[in-house]
């Protein structure tokens, strides 16, 4: 009895915990950690009740951002886990708790989520930054991969913006040895990307960083979402979501692409995605195709990057959810955001932000920290940052006052500064092309002056005879068209050439009167423009169906078979495969080519820019006129160990016909495919090196040729030909 008396007058307890989550439950906030681009952190406070788009906005204002459209927060992730995005229109607090449990203090990457496909479409400096900074992080962690010559060039770059001009004097051997530049830096890369950096006097860090972009853009897994998958014979795959479609890799090669205007439907069950093709003018059937992933997260997470990306890229404008209650099986995600073309639209009606923000430095990078242990690409260790002592390594300060930047490769003078030029480069009494004291309709005026080749670095398409527009078609890398202040670009519509109304002239004769100003006002052209007249007026992709979870969807069939055909006449007919051919190098710039520039071969050369390279060229054997020829050896190696091997060479001309026929003879080369016609427009493309059916070509040097058959398909697309080559002076054949 006294015992139970004692125990119950004095025995008392203090749950700890209990206090614990009554006080949190009083807290109206939850604290997030968000790790920026440039490796700083910032906690931010959001309201339990709160959406995502509260701390994406949040998260803005701290970073004064403009150009929002393209960037969003990713929760932090351990390698193999499903990258989630946070998604604005749910609440905060359920989304972290359904990927982390919501059992410690969530944190987030702030990162690029929708990479542009051309860097100028940014109209902000400090976006482009924020692109650079995301890229760079890319390839140091070797989630981005790019051969050694493109990562020497692009570490060049980010030391023409941290570093400014290279000087001899302060910038002695070892003065990269502070800065992570490549994954595996050493001595003689250092001195690699130092002798690149002397090259890119005179640019201002905007331009370097502008000019890492262009060259960052071409990479191979530039803006592409990459998901494990597998086919139906369990071949494991890897599908790249990127603008123009969703992309199959194995093994790292690229084996297939699937564009969006193909699509017509996008699906997943349990852990089956599915694309359907759209169906040609001869088929009678679907064409359906699945990928099994790892798990209906990774099946979903697919899904949603697919429906994102379609809608930012290929839309005018989001396709908005229903309004009124639907009742729906499966997911309810629509993309809520604005479009790229929207995004575009209101950054150049918004005013210009003259921001003043400050540029970190790389740092040399010895581990990964605990916070970013994800993007280390599967390795661990301590993580130890060094921070330059140097006087040159302090943070470089940028204000924010124009948005074109200035091109690679310009020639620079000591003396002059970058204002001084950009003046020189146009009458200043002509309107400034973006600035507020535009000409007519937005025109502008631009001289060009052509270069030592005699180019100019433009196409154009159009005319009086086509009823079209006259249209800047392509603008060649490193050319004065590309180089201009203002750059001429893709899409700009010609008004006047040289003070002269083009409106009623034909193709060819724009063309001319062109080429005239090369000869008779030596070397300089006037273009008066309107820029990218026909930008906003894009045709909006076909509606693509998203179903999330549908009933009754069979696999048939392989899952990769051969669909090229299929893809090109897509490709051709969508513009894909031009906008990718545009994109590809015209030139090495670490081949010479001298043998082609002599003056006594510069006849042999139907056109001045495609040339072959001195250590690939083909080299004629006991030639009279000489043992150069404009051919190419081309070795394509293909997986599995086969190698293709074959010669490129021009459409011979009158004076070339012989020197070709004796490369087919001495390379034993027993097919000849021609990819031109003879004409084009009223313009001779190639000479006709064969003679007509029965009859026999004599050439000199005592060759002869002998056309047996000729046949033509059944379309009348090809036409195969017998040909009798003969070396009467060897008695060969």
């Amino acid at each position: 009895m006294f015992e139970r008396v004692s125990l119950g007058s004095f025995r008392s307890t203090y749950k700890a915990r209990e206090g614990e989550l009554a006080r949190d439950k009083k807290s109206r906030t939850i604290a997030v950690s968000v790790l920026f681009l440039d490796d700083s952190t910032h906690t931010f406070h959001v309201e339990k009740r709160g959406k995502g788009a509260e701390l994406l906005d949040a998260v803005f204002r701290h970073l004064e951002l403009s150009e929002r459209d393209y960037f969003g927060l990713q929760f932090f992730h351990q390698p193999g886990d499903v990258v989630t995005w946070v998604d604005p229109n749910k609440y905060f607090k359920k989304q972290w708790q359904t990927v982390r449990g919501g059992d410690v203090t969530p944190s987030l990457y702030f990162k690029v989520k929708f990479f542009v496909t051309d860097p100028s479409r940014l109209q902000e400096e400090y976006t482009r930054y924020q692109f650079y900074l995301q890229i760079k992080r890319d390839i140091l962690r070797g989630r981005l991969q790019c051969s050694l010559n493109t990562a020497y060039l692009l570490a060049s770059y980010t030391v023409q913006a941290e570093l400014g001009d290279y000087n001899p004097q302060q910038h002695t051997a070892g003065y990269l040895s502070g800065l992570q530049l490549v994954p595996e830096q050493t001595e003689e890369t250092e001195k690699r990307i130092s002798e690149l950096h002397k090259l890119h006097r005179g640019q201002m860090p905007a331009d370097a960083e502008y000019n890492y972009l262009e060259h960052a853009k071409r990479l191979d897994l530039y803006g592409i979402d990459l998901h494990s998958a597998m086919d139906s014979d369990r071949n494991e795959l890897q599908l790249g979501v990127s603008s123009n479609g969703l992309i199959v890799f194995q093994n790292g090669i690229r084996m297939n692409m699937f564009s969006w205007s193909k699509m017509v439907k996008l699906s997943f069950k349990r852990k089956d995605f599915f694309i359907q093709l759209r169906r040609e003018v001869p088929e009678s059937y679907d064409t359906l195709l699945g990928f099994s992933m790892k798990s209906h997260r990774n099946a979903k997470a697919l899904w949603k990057s697919c429906v994102e990306h379609h809608s930012f890229f290929r839309l005018q404008r989001p396709h908005r959810s229903p309004r009124f209650l639907t009742l729906t099986l499966g997911s309810k995600f629509y993309y809520s955001g604005r479009t790229e073309l929207q995004a575009v639209q209101e950054s150049k009606q918004r005013n210009k932000v003259s921001k003043i923000f400050i540029r970190s430095p790389s740092k040399r990078i010895l581990g990964s920290s605990p916070l970013n242990g994800s993007e280390s690409n599967g390795k661990s260790g301590s993580s130890i940052l060094l921070k330059n002592t140097r006087p040159h390594d302090n943070k470089v300060t940028s204000k924010q006052t124009t948005s074109i930047p200035r091109k690679a490769w310009e020639q620079q003078s000591d003396d002059d500064g970058f204002i001084e030029q950009l003046a020189r480069s146009y009458d200043l009494k002509q309107p400034i092309y973006g600035g507020e004291n535009g000409g007519e309709d937005g025109q502008v005026i631009i001289r060009l002056t052509a270069d030592e080749q005699g180019r100019f670095g433009f196409n154009v398409k159009g005319g009086a005879d086509l009823k079209l527009p006259v249209l800047v078609s392509r603008v060649a890398p490193h050319t004065p068209a590309d180089r201009s202040v203002p750059r001429v670009r893709e899409g700009d519509q010609v008004i006047m050439i040289n003070g002269y109304d083009i409106s009623a002239l034909k193709h060819d004769q724009i063309v001319s009167l062109i080429r005239a100003s090369r000869e008779y006002r030596g070397g300089e052209l006037v273009l008066t423009l309107k820029p990218q007249a026909h930008e906003d007026h894009v045709e909006e992709e076909p509606i693509c169906l998203y179903v999330p979870e549908s009933d009754g969807v069979q696999l048939e069939g392989d899952a990769l078979f051969n669909q090229s055909l299929l893809l090109l006449s897509d490709g051709l007919a969508s513009g894909a495969l031009l906008a990718q051919y545009e994109q590809m190098y015209r030139k090495n710039p670490d081949l010479a080519i001298t043998e082609a520039k002599k003056v006594e071969n510069a006849a042999k050369n139907r056109y001045r820019d495609i040339s072959p390279y001195d250590c690939t060229r083909v080299v004629l054997i006991n030639a009279s006129p000489g043992d150069y020829i404009n051919a190419n050896y081309v070795n394509m190696e293909i997986p599995g160990g086969t190698v293709n091997r074959y010669i490129a060479t021009q459409g011979p001309l009158t004076n070339t016909t012989t020197d070709f026929w004796r490369m087919v003879q001495q390379e034993s080369s027993h097919l000849v495919v021609m990819l031109t016609t003879v004409m084009e427009r009223g313009r001779p493309k190639c000479h006709q090196y064969w003679p007509v059916a029965g009859d026999t070509m004599e050439l000199a040097e005592g060759f002869s040729i002998q056309c047996k058959t000729e046949n033509a398909d059944e379309t009348g697309s090809f036409v195969f030909r017998e040909l009798y080559l003969c070396d009467t002076k060897v008695s060969r054949s």
